[in-house]
């Protein structure tokens, strides 16, 4: 372990903590089997896991799994420039020097003499300065394995930073409207006509496209709004199951009005 002295400072705890990792990371990668046995691409999957639950505990405000959480992806972070170092690619003080310069960089209205009064006019200096590095498109920096509704999120924020957007939620609202309209045609065919499936598809995609857009403008994340909901219907169906079987029916014998009945006092809870 590192001997390093450290004040008692907040900056100083900091260090000192960061540093202790960095030690700890040391003498695992040099004894664990399990941690010797990790590679870059081993970790990957972990790694996505560990955020989600990092995202689960931020959405539940629970800040001493946060705490947890972050920290579990602190390690990861650290684990990937450990394994980077060892063969001589860059270690944490690369990525970490790369970071800074970046966002240097990137706020020249901090760090240099352009004027962004405002959180859009940053945004939109953001991206210009992202095409100056090399980036040949504007859309180029969203990750193509995201979900679909993040990607759908960061497509229109990137489109917008360019000045490719909407002028007010009116317009997008009217879009809407009209992506359902064509969506619902798509199965308004004649009595035993077949429906195009792949049009019907592709009109849903142009919806919930229309839609995510219309949430960005309303100020709602989309991807939290339904992940809220998802967690309401997950709380609201374990009740029904709880509370039907305290009365000794069976969810799979049950009638659907049966089932509302607990259902609207899960709501009511």
């Amino acid at each position: 372990m590192s001997t390093m002295n450290f004040d008692d400072s907040p900056r100083g705890r900091q260090l000192e903590a960061f540093n202790r990792l960095l030690d700890v990371m040391d003498d695992l990668r040099e004894k664990c089997p399990w941690d010797r046995k990790q590679t870059l691409e081993s970790l990957r999957h972990l790694t996505i896991e560990e955020t989600y639950e990092l995202s689960d505990a931020i959405l539940k405000a629970d800040m001493p799994e946060i705490k947890k959480e972050l920290g579990d992806v602190m390690l990861h972070l650290v684990f990937y420039a450990k394994i980077a170092s060892e063969q001589n690619a860059f270690d944490l003080a690369d990525v970490l020097q790369a970071q800074c310069d970046k966002l240097v960089f990137r706020h020249p209205h901090i760090y240099g003499d352009t004027k962004a009064d405002t959180e859009e006019e940053v945004k939109q200096n953001w991206e210009r300065l992202k095409l100056k590095e090399g980036n040949k498109s504007v859309l180029g920096g969203v990750p193509s394995s995201l979900p679909a509704l993040v990607k759908a999120m960061r497509i229109q924020e990137k489109a917008r930073g360019a000045g490719f957007d909407w002028d007010d939620k009116a317009q997008v609202w009217e879009k809407v409207q009209e992506e359902l309209s064509e969506f619902e045609a798509e199965f308004n065919v004649p009595k035993g006509a077949t429906i195009d499936q792949e049009k019907a598809n592709a009109e849903f995609g142009d919806l919930l496209f229309s839609l995510i857009n219309f949430a960005r403008f309303a100020g709602i994340n989309p991807e939290e709004a339904l992940e809220r909901t998802n967690l309401k219907f997950i709380s609201r169906f374990q009740f029904l199951e709880t509370e039907s079987g305290k009365d000794g029916k069976n969810l799979q014998d049950m009638t659907l009005n049966e089932m509302d009945f607990y259902w609207n006092k899960a709501k009511n809870r």
